[in-house]
């Protein structure tokens, strides 16, 4: 995943930093530091931030900075996924 993909993952789901942070359980300095290219995250820290993206139903390409809704927003708002405000 790319500090691209980051941002373009948060942006479609119009999640915040923050909101990443307590999806993935991971401090928010380290997604600050990765979207501006300032350093890449543990290991840990990147399956985190994929695995929250993917459970919202966003797939990471391999473009640089590709992305895909995968579920029907139809059927559930994008952007309720049970993180409280």
């Amino acid at each position: 995943m790319t500090p691209q993909h980051c941002r373009a993952a948060r942006a479609w789901l119009d999640w915040s930093q923050g909101d990443l942070s307590k999806r993935a359980n991971i401090g928010l300095s380290t997604i600050r530091q990765f979207e501006n290219g300032l350093r890449t995250p543990i290991t840990n820290n990147l399956l985190a931030m994929r695995r929250a993206f993917e459970e919202a139903g966003i797939v990471l390409s391999d473009d640089p900075a590709g992305i895909t809704y995968k579920g029907d927003p139809g059927t559930e708002d994008q952007n309720d996924r049970g993180v409280e405000p």
